[in-house]
């Protein structure tokens, strides 16, 4: 048995295990690189480590640690409802609009994973304050994102088509882009029935809410938004966090000098907060982060992660109290999954199986079996890696039969490789799938994460075969 196919069978067994044994498969696929690398590979150990996704695990860290404290000091709270009160209290529209903005900051230049970070939270704050189904929201944020992400000036349209064009292939980037768009759009309009958008059409926000009158003050129940994730090791934290966000809230609600009948700063009653008051110092001076983070990371290109913290901390300074909980809630369970899976990749792929699979699947003789197999191993590998990393090493891969007269339309199926190694990013092992399993409110994450991995299972075992269908065959 060589060296490649054990690392198949290994990846394959990891996810045996994770699903019939309470373990985090983060902690299984750790091992598996180590034990894969030095035994199977002969590697040293940082060359093992090389593959740990540092990135990956700074920008989820960032994002949950500076999202968490948006959401206990009531910011998140304040955008919800100004945004419910924007479209007309159609509750409805509220997950296109989260697919249209997503679609729209990638479609202008924005990574997927940095779109995604910065909508999901907020998102996923509509879908637990009005019974909206998380994973319909959750995944039309990064089917959004994916939708845009293919426009000629896009991350995703740039690589495509400079690795076309150098290949010497013919190329149409508005097809591309309008493809991945398409896809991606048909696929929400189905996600938004199947999980209760006729429903949703039926309802509409109260209006006293529409108006910002009388609105809770956290909308999602306690003043804290999400229960605190991961092992408590903070020692007094959590009371202390709790009398920081008890001052914080009867700051919010001295303006109006409204208390609610049921007790002040308790889990049982919420103070009445006017809408028009406006927001707190606390909460404007978080809004003005969550804007400074969108420009420094879309326009000026800067790392999320860094940037998510460097925020943070500054709110922090502010609020200290508020932080400690905040700590807590970085979904350290979900990273640990992440970047195990990362890292057991980044094994495989310096040892050349990726590789491996991709000349296996061209070796074949038919073109349509090769295009068809080709995007099942885009769509495959992308589910666990990156994204960008699967367009630029497959495409060339498929380069040899595309010019060889073979009949397979290269637009075509430049088009589908491109849709078929992104949309299959709700996976949780991807960055989009990992953030919004890190963004969910209010549920049980260990469910919500087989939700994820079902649907991310079916997209990558499907899409592929849609995808061909309808762009290299016909």
């Amino acid at each position: 048995m060589s060296s490649h196919v054990i690392a198949i069978c290994v990846l394959a067994l990891m996810f045996i295990v994770a699903t019939a044994m309470p373990i985090n498969m983060g902690v299984i696929a750790f091992v598996g690189a180590f034990l894969v690398g030095t035994l199977v590979a002969g590697m040293e150990t940082k060359t093992i480590m090389s593959g740990y996704p540092a990135e990956l695990f700074l920008t989820l860290v960032g994002i949950t640690f500076l999202f968490a404290q948006a959401q206990n000091n009531g910011t998140i709270d304040w955008l919800v409802r100004l945004a419910v009160r924007a479209v007309g209290g159609r509750i409805a529209a509220i997950p296109w609009v989260m697919f249209f903005i997503t679609a729209l900051l990638t479609s202008v230049g924005a990574v997927s994973p940095a779109a995604v970070a910065i909508i999901a939270p907020i998102a996923l704050g509509f879908a637990a304050k009005y019974k909206i189904n998380p994973l319909m929201m959750g995944l039309l944020v990064i089917h959004g994102a994916q939708g845009g992400g293919f426009s000629p000036i896009s991350i995703y349209g740039g690589i495509t088509n400079k690795v076309v064009m150098e290949a010497g292939l013919p190329i149409s980037p508005l097809t591309t882009a309008f493809t991945s768009l398409g896809v991606n759009l048909a696929v929400s309009v189905l996600l938004f029935f199947v999980f209760g958008g006729a429903k949703l059409m039926r309802q509409q926000v109260p209006k006293a809410e529409r108006s910002g009158k009388g609105l809770p003050v956290s909308p999602f129940g306690p003043p804290v938004a999400v229960a605190a994730q991961g092992p408590q090791i903070y020692g007094d934290a959590e009371n202390e966090s709790a009398s920081e966000e008890r001052l914080t809230k009867e700051r919010s609600t001295a303006a109006v000098g409204a208390v609610g009948a049921t007790g002040s700063g308790s889990a049982a009653g919420h103070a009445a907060v006017d809408l028009n008051e406006g927001p707190t110092f606390h909460q404007m001076f978080t809004v003005a982060g969550l804007v400074a983070l969108a420009v420094l990371t879309l326009l000026y290109k800067l790392d999320i992660g860094f940037v998510a913290i460097t925020i943070g901390l500054l709110i922090s300074i502010l609020s200290p109290q508020v932080q400690k909980r905040a700590i807590g809630q970085v979904s350290w369970p979900e990273i640990m999954l992440i970047v195990g899976v990362s890292t057991y990749v980044g094994v495989m792929q310096k040892m050349g199986t990726i590789t491996w699979v991709g000349d296996s699947a061209a070796s074949l003789a038919s073109p349509l079996t090769v295009a068809l197999l080709l995007l099942f191993v885009g769509a495959v590998v992308s589910a666990f890696a990156s994204s960008t990393a699967v367009l630029g090493s497959l495409i060339p891969l498929a380069v040899p039969f595309l010019a060889s007269g073979t009949g397979v339309d290269p637009i075509g199926f430049i088009a589908a490789m491109a849709v078929a190694s992104t949309i299959v990013d709700v996976s949780p092992f991807s960055t989009n799938g990992a953030l919004v399993l890190a963004s969910a409110q209010g549920i049980d994450r260990d469910v919500f994460l087989r939700q994820l991995m079902i649907y991310g299972g079916i997209v990558t075992l499907v899409a592929p075969v849609v995808l061909w269908v309808l762009f290299v065959v016909f």
